[in-house]
C-alpha cells in the first residue's frame, strides 16, 4: 500500500429528483466503480459525455458525498486542473495575486516566502517571470493553462485530477502541456487522474487507461495493451472513433 495515492472501492452514486407534482425519482449514476491509482502514475479515465466521469471527480474531491462504497486518500486531498482556465482564473486578478492565493488560504507562510514559492512555480511551469503582474485575459491560452497547473502545484500535493485540460488548445499548445505534466510527474512523482474524450492524448501521456460506460468501468488495462487488445465492443468503437 505504501505506493498508493488514492483507492475508490466499489462506488456507487445517485441523485434525487423532485418533479412539478411532487414525486421523487432516484437516477443512479455510478455502478460499483473500483481502482487504484498509485504514485508516479498517469490513469486516463475516457468515455462519453453523461458517462459519469464528472460525478465521479466530484466524490473523489468530496464536494459531494460517497452514496454507498469507500474513497481512500493515501496522501492529502487532490488539486484540480479544469478544462476551461479562463474561466477557473479570477479575471480582476493578476497571475501572482491567483498563484499567491492557495498559500494565504493556508496560512503557514509569510509573505517573502509565498512571493518565493510564487516565482518558483512560475519558473517550474515555463512562464515569463514578467507574467505574474498581468492578468489571465492578458495571456494565450496555453500560457493560462500553465498557470492553472501552478496553482494547482503550489500546494505541492501528490494527486492532481486534470478534466480535459488540453481540449480547447490547439495541437502545438497541446504537446507542449503533455509534455510539462509527463516532466512534473518524472521529476516530483506526481500522480495524474487524467480526464479525456480524446484517446490519442491518452495513448500519448497516460500509463493505464480506464474505460466508462454508464457509470461502469468496463474495462482497465495498459495504454500499449488496451490499445492494441481491447476486449469490449464499447472501447473497440471508441478506438475505432479516435482513428
Amino acid at each position: 500500500m505504501d505506493d498508493l495515492v488514492l483507492e475508490v472501492k466499489n462506488l456507487n452514486a445517485w441523485y434525487r429528483e423532485t418533479d412539478a407534482r411532487g414525486r421523487r425519482t432516484r437516477h443512479d449514476v455510478l455502478f460499483d466503480v473500483s481502482f487504484e491509482l498509485r504514485r508516479g502514475e498517469i490513469l486516463g479515465l475516457v468515455g462519453e459525455s453523461g458517462t459519469g466521469k464528472t460525478t465521479l471527480v466530484r466524490n473523489i474531491l468530496g464536494l459531494v458525498n460517497t452514496n454507498s462504497g469507500e474513497i481512500i486518500h493515501y496522501t492529502k486531498r487532490p488539486q484540480m486542473i479544469f478544462q476551461d482556465p479562463l474561466s477557473s482564473l479570477n479575471p480582476a486578478r493578476t497571475v501572482g495575486w491567483i498563484l499567491e492565493e492557495p498559500l494565504r488560504i493556508y496560512g503557514k507562510y509569510d509573505a517573502p516566502e509565498r512571493k518565493r514559492r510564487v516565482a518558483e512555480i512560475v519558473r517550474l511551469v515555463g512562464l515569463p517571470a514578467d507574467c505574474v503582474a498581468r492578468r489571465p485575459r492578458e495571456l494565450s491560452g496555453g500560457q493560462r493553462q500553465r498557470v492553472s497547473i501552478g496553482v494547482a502545484l503550489i500546494q505541492k500535493p501528490s494527486l492532481i485530477i486534470a478534466d480535459e485540460p488540453v481540449s480547447a488548445l490547439d495541437v502545438t499548445i497541446q504537446r507542449q502541456i503533455l509534455e510539462l505534466m509527463r516532466s512534473l510527474r518524472d521529476e516530483y512523482a506526481l500522480s495524474f487522474l487524467f480526464i479525456s474524450h480524446d484517446l490519442n492524448v491518452v495513448y500519448q501521456l497516460c500509463d493505464r487507461v480506464m474505460v466508462m460506460k454508464k457509470g461502469r468501468i468496463v474495462e482497465q488495462n495498459t495504454v500499449a495493451e488496451l490499445f492494441a487488445n481491447p476486449r469490449e465492443e464499447y472501447t473497440k468503437t471508441l478506438l475505432a472513433a479516435a482513428d
